[in-house]
């Protein structure tokens, strides 16, 4: 009897002891388990790009180049250490949840096993001697020693779902333990290759200062038209007015010597260097990516205050790296008008893409950039990052274009 009664206040002791943690998140089981699918599916793209900008690094002969993708392979594992710490988070939401879930039915299932653990551990506190003296204890006694070895089995099957929830509770806590580790893992990763990247990219940044002041001057003219531009759009279509102006000069033929005789010179055939219509939409920027990942706030062509909505707005983590979706060449990073900083980089045939909400930006104005090159960093509280890509000025939902 007295076991009996030591296992049933233990059961009763665990599941007030369980009881007594913290309450459930209120997020539902189905998006939980989304939520880490999709982290754990972000960590290995970014896994794998970063092994292959790896790999492009190794192969290049140029240094510019090599840098270059040594910072995106950089930038990659940086992402790769974000979605890691994303995935632990909502591996320790589907904990929490689960652990309130079981504290709820130990809190329903214990009330029985207490007051019965009471009862008992009150008959256990009368002396024997004062149960002899009575007429009839010593009766009672016996028949209730009979009556509890007949019933304390049917208790033990009755409480036996309780201590297996109580089992699971356990094991609940160690994963959650494992859970923390990984997260703090994760984290040590993130900052230790922040710090790599933020080396490379000062480095990068004192070379292209060292190359001349052709840079500083490209930026002092592209300053000076963000503050003519009305808004947003007019800065893009001034910059893609610059950029086709840029690709007619560069398809114009260089200069020819003069034929040794007059006669044999001919004019230029009647093709022409410029690219067609045709070619200029057709020719879109591959690979292309999401400059960061996370939550979809607004859907491209969702409806908005102001109209619908040209891009697509993310939700990623606080301070998440932002990266270029495609190769291409800055034509604009820097603060504007309450759209945080941004950056407009332009890949060629009437190609541009833009990213605005960024804390802070890494880019210089003028730079080639890799498809996922580092372009700065989202806020580090309610962060919120927009992607638009227009196709001479037209806006082009970027989900149809990803890779």
């Amino acid at each position: 009897m007295h076991r009996a009664i030591l296992l049933l206040g233990s059961i009763a002791f665990c599941a007030a002891a369980a009881f007594a943690q913290r309450a459930p998140v209120s997020q539902s089981p189905e998006d939980m388990r989304a939520a880490l699918a999709e982290a754990l599916a972000e960590r290995e793209n970014a896994e794998a790009r970063s092994q292959r900008f790896e790999e492009e690094a190794q192969e290049a002969e140029d240094a510019a180049e090599r840098a270059a993708r040594e910072a995106a392979a950089l930038a990659a594992r940086v992402q790769q250490a974000e979605a890691g710490i994303t995935a632990a988070r909502a591996r320790i939401a589907m904990i929490d949840r689960e652990q309130g879930n079981l504290r709820e039915e130990l809190g329903r299932e214990q009330q029985p096993v207490v007051e019965l653990t009471a009862a008992l551990q009150q008959f256990t506190r009368r002396p024997l001697a004062l149960s002899i003296m009575r007429p009839g204890s010593v009766k009672d006694v016996v028949y209730l020693r009979a009556m509890l070895h007949n019933t304390v089995p049917e208790v033990q099957a009755g409480t036996r779902e309780l201590r297996n929830r109580i089992d699971r509770s356990r094991e609940l806590r160690r994963e959650a333990v494992a859970a923390a580790q990984v997260l703090q893992a994760e984290e040590a990763a993130l900052a230790e290759r922040r710090e790599q990247l933020a080396d490379i990219e000062t480095r990068q940044r004192l070379a292209a200062r060292a190359a001349g002041g052709a840079a500083s001057r490209e930026t002092d003219r592209v300053l000076a038209l963000a503050e003519e531009a009305r808004d947003l759009d007019g800065l893009v279509t001034e910059l893609d007015r610059a950029a086709a102006l840029r690709q007619r000069l560069a398809a114009l033929p260089g200069p020819r010597l003069r034929p040794a005789r007059p006669e044999e010179a001919k004019t230029a055939g009647g093709s022409s260097a410029l690219p067609s219509q045709a070619d200029r939409q057709g020719d879109a920027p591959r690979p292309y990516m999401l400059p960061v990942s996370g939550r979809t706030l607004l859907g491209f062509g969702a409806p908005t205050g102001s109209g619908l909505s040209r891009g697509l707005t993310l939700a990623p983590t606080g301070g998440a790296q932002v990266v270029a979706p495609a190769a291409g060449r800055v034509a604009f990073a820097g603060p504007y008008r309450g759209y945080g900083s941004i950056v407009i980089v332009e890949h060629g045939n009437g190609w541009t893409s833009l990213i605005t909400g960024l804390a802070r930006s890494d880019a210089e104005v003028g730079e080639s950039v890799q498809a996922g090159a580092p372009l700065g960093v989202a806020a580090p509280t309610d962060p919120n990052v927009t992607l638009e890509l227009r196709r001479d000025g037209e806006p082009v939902n970027p989900l149809l274009r990803l890779d």
